[in-house]
């Protein structure tokens, strides 16, 4: 393992990272909020703290192994949240406390969007933009793991994507080598935030507001600069370019390289994960649809628009709200909830499972059934008209076995704490899938929870951003040893 040279990228991470201070500090002069020396003090602390990794080690040139790539997966999320937080506990008066800041950063670099605050209309239009400035990073570096990172290191059967699935890292590779490939990336999220930016000031958003708006939206984050999120603009055209947005970001990024480098769209239909995600959203509006039209919950014109938006921000991950939709009839509540946990296609800004091991469980569920019926038939688990490895498919199954088990020990961990069973379920639940909204106590804001759940919730959102495994690897002894 090459200490040094983990140390030396992460002093040059922090001191990058406090670059992204400036631009909430030049948004305090401007708007004359009172906050700027906040983010400079945040910034000085975190150059402080870069130097004082990369200076002894910026000599340290070793190649990085595979063992390095995990460290350094998990750092960046755990490291960066951490001085993330520090803008939060400095702004005045109204500065959260130390397990409230780490939470509502963890929240916003993982794109998770749970918050603790109240009042959100009131804080200062700094801090605004740096929450949704978190987002708008995290969505980033969530598109550069998922697409070049993690297949390299096969977490979860994400090797998948390399092998078996057209993708950036097979022969179809987007470009050679893994920083080539981030800077494609970046340049199709870059231009999507823009795109994002300019469609919501068309349909009536100030400068401000749309900014921040395509910064989460992009991210499939859900921090909004309104506590009524989109609903504070009750317009129908704002919400359907969400909606849009959400869309595209729910599909993998190596799908919009393609489309841009081949100027087509034929691959998205082709594609056995987006058609998958596409069928399953169309499934779920409408019954959404069905049961509120009978429900008389909304007038006619209503039903569509509200049931449409709850379904792709909820089941994308995105969790910006028109409704509140926890007080849906039925079990209406439930299975949008549920619905969070497939979430979006692998190499997208979305949480959950992944859209592709959703196919995997079904289908190798299905060749079980079909081994009872003829035992010694070989049958092969196919992704469109690929075929899997049982290696990939024990991988997935992994997984999902580890992430229920995680999933349980931790809604016993937070049940503990005295919170009732309904908020328990759903806040883990959607820090693990990276959602935000929760159900019970916990449906407007996450802040009255108590401090150890929260803790909790906070490791739950790294679990759940990181794969899992890339996590749980550095628990392990065998990953120490040499």
């Amino acid at each position: 393992m090459s200490l040094r040279v983990i140390l030396r990228i992460l002093g040059l991470l922090l001191m990058l990272f406090s670059l992204t201070m400036l631009p909430p500090m030049l948004i305090s002069v401007w708007f004359r909020d009172g906050v700027w020396d906040a983010f400079m003090m945040a910034m000085a602390i975190t150059v402080a703290t870069g130097l004082c990794f990369y200076l002894p080690n910026r000599r340290a040139q070793k190649e990085l192994r595979v063992r390095d790539g995990f460290i350094i997966a998990a750092m960046f999320w755990t490291v960066l949240a951490l001085f993330g937080s520090l803008p939060l506990m400095l702004f005045g008066d109204e500065a959260l406390g130390l397990t409230d800041a780490v939470f509502e950063s963890f929240s916003g670099l993982t794109t998770t969007g749970a918050t603790v605050i109240t009042g959100i209309d009131f804080l200062p239009e700094s801090i605004l933009y740096y929450r949704q400035q978190l987002q708008w990073l995290g969505g980033m570096g969530i598109v550069v793991l998922a697409v070049a990172i993690l297949p390299t290191l096969g977490v979860g059967g994400m090797a998948l994507y390399r092998t078996e699935i057209p993708g950036p890292l097979k022969d179809s590779k987007l470009t050679p080598r893994i920083t080539e490939t981030a800077k494609a990336l970046w340049y199709i999220y870059a231009t999507l935030t823009v795109a994002c930016m300019l469609a919501y000031m068309a349909a009536g958003m100030n400068w401000f507001d749309a900014l921040g708006h395509s910064f989460s939206t992009v991210a499939i984050g859900g921090f909004s600069t309104h506590d009524a999120s989109i609903g504070y603009f009750d317009s129908a055209a704002i919400e359907m370019i969400s909606v849009g947005f959400m869309l595209i970001s729910a599909f993998s990024f190596s799908l919009h390289f393609i489309a841009w480098r081949e100027k087509r769209l034929t691959h998205y239909f082709q594609d056995p994960e987006a058609r998958f995600l596409m069928l399953f959203l169309a499934g779920l509006t409408t019954i959404t649809v069905t049961t509120l039209w009978l429900s008389n919950t909304y007038s006619d014109i209503d039903v569509l628009r509200h049931a449409l938006f709850e379904v792709v921000s909820v089941a994308t991950t995105a969790g910006f709200a028109v409704a509140d939709f926890s007080g849906w009839p039925g079990a209406l509540p439930f299975l949008l909830f549920v619905a969070a946990f497939v979430g979006g296609c692998s190499g997208s800004t979305a949480g959950g499972m992944k859209v592709i091991r959703i196919i995997l469980i079904m289908k190798q569920g299905m060749r079980e059934v079909m081994r009872l019926i003829h035992p010694n038939a070989v049958i092969a688990v196919k992704v469109g008209k690929v075929s899997v490895p049982d290696s990939i498919a024990q991988a997935v199954w992994g997984f999902f076995s580890v992430y229920v088990l995680l999933f349980f020990l931790m809604l016993v961990g937070v049940m503990a704490t005295g919170v009732d069973q309904v908020t328990a379920w759903s806040t883990v639940g959607s820090a693990l899938n990276n959602l935000g909204p929760a159900l019970g106590e916990a449906s407007s804001h996450y802040g009255d929870m108590p401090g150890i759940a929260k803790w909790i919730l906070v490791f739950a959102m790294l679990l759940g951003r990181l794969e899992i495994f890339t996590v749980l690897v550095l628990f392990t002894p065998a990953f120490w040893r040499r």
